[in-house]
């Protein structure tokens, strides 16, 4: 496999979730709908933002991308999980896009994830005989 893919995954997860803080951040009417509907306005919107903005960063830095993607995947997969159980596909008639984004990042970061999963320290994935 190229080494630049591993990178290439990185960045475009990290460009979404960075992204998307403008939104959280200037409280966006999407935004603050969305958090209002799942009850976590303001502070969850905020928090949420700040976690992303981490995350973003973590994916970036070669040490600590496996704490990034682990990050996403718990951020991403609450949001996947609140669009199916309280928001819905579609939201504010966009016609999923904010969903397929969401599951486009959270598959991504389950590959990069297992990409570096020889990085995580606490866990060895070497082979014994």
């Amino acid at each position: 496999m190229s080494k630049y893919i591993p990178f290439l995954l990185r960045l475009v997860v990290a460009i979404i979730l960075i992204q998307t803080l403008r939104f959280k951040f200037t409280g966006h009417e999407d935004s603050i709908y969305i958090f209002s509907k799942v009850g976590l306005e303001p502070y969850g919107r905020i928090g949420i933002g700040i976690l992303e903005l981490i995350a973003g960063i973590l994916l970036l830095v070669p040490k600590t991308v496996w704490a990034g993607a682990c990050l996403t995947l718990g951020i991403i997969g609450g949001a996947i999980f609140m669009h199916l159980t309280t928001l819905g596909i579609a939201v504010n008639n966009d016609g999923g896009i904010l969903f397929y984004t969401a599951l486009f990042t959270f598959i991504l970061s389950g590959i990069i994830l297992y990409l570096y999963r020889s990085d995580i320290p606490f866990i060895n994935f070497t082979k014994t005989k």
